[in-house]
């Protein structure tokens, strides 16, 4: 039975997998609402995507919306990072990541819950007065499909056959959604793309940042 809090769920979504969709159809059974926030990068108002950040906000909404629509599951931009990216480092000392918490919970009316599976996010969301639940971590692997659908690019295919889906050459097929596979089928130019391209993403202390924008 839902209670009269609501979920946080703060992620990647890169894509959304069929273990996202797990995660979110649990907290929606258990919450009032879900508050989703695929996570952003933006330069003087410009997104930034890397090949370990494909897919805008928009396609990550619409892969969200086409799941769960927009009834007690919300898509909001509010996990957005603004350049330069170092300002937000170290977390919890930085102001600008204080901020960016602020700007997370902005709106939230109502007494909330955060989800994460990592025992050192939770760690960090507890830092940062978010209420992590107790969860257990789910492999989403949503790297893993990437590399995949990179490897499939490379190969020169604009879309994937469902007869390869079936010999098993094509395997991230089976770890989204059919939703979100055609939502990734009609924008597969996006994947084409960072499939020739480098990675230019920094990791820092356990975070993710495009290295354009980070100084």
């Amino acid at each position: 039975m839902r209670s009269g809090t609501v979920a946080l769920f703060l992620a990647h979504l890169n894509p959304v997998t069929r273990t996202h969709v797990r995660i979110i159809s649990h907290l929606e059974s258990m919450y009032h609402t879900v508050y989703v926030f695929p996570v952003r990068f933006l330069e003087r108002g410009r997104e930034i995507n890397t090949r370990s950040f494909p897919f805008s906000y928009n396609l990550r909404r619409t892969m969200i919306e086409s799941l769960f629509g927009t009834s007690s599951v919300a898509v909001l931009p509010n996990y957005t990072f603004y350049a330069p990216f170092i300002r937000y480092l170290p977390p919890l000392i930085s102001p600008f990541s204080w901020s960016l918490r602020n700007d997370i919970v902005s709106g939230i009316k109502k007494k909330f819950v955060s989800y994460t599976g990592d025992r050192l996010e939770r760690i960090a969301l507890k830092f940062y007065r978010l209420n992590p639940v107790t969860a257990s971590r789910l492999q989403i692997s949503a790297s893993y499909i990437r590399e995949l659908m990179y490897t499939q690019a490379s190969e020169g295919k604009i879309r994937m056959p469902r007869t390869e889906t079936q010999k098993g050459k094509h395997k991230w097929s089976e770890h989204v959604p059919s939703e979100v596979l055609q939502i990734i089928e009609d924008n597969w130019a996006v994947v084409r793309m960072f499939a020739s391209c480098p990675d230019k993403t920094l990791k820092l202390m356990g975070m993710k940042f495009p290295s354009q924008g980070f100084l």
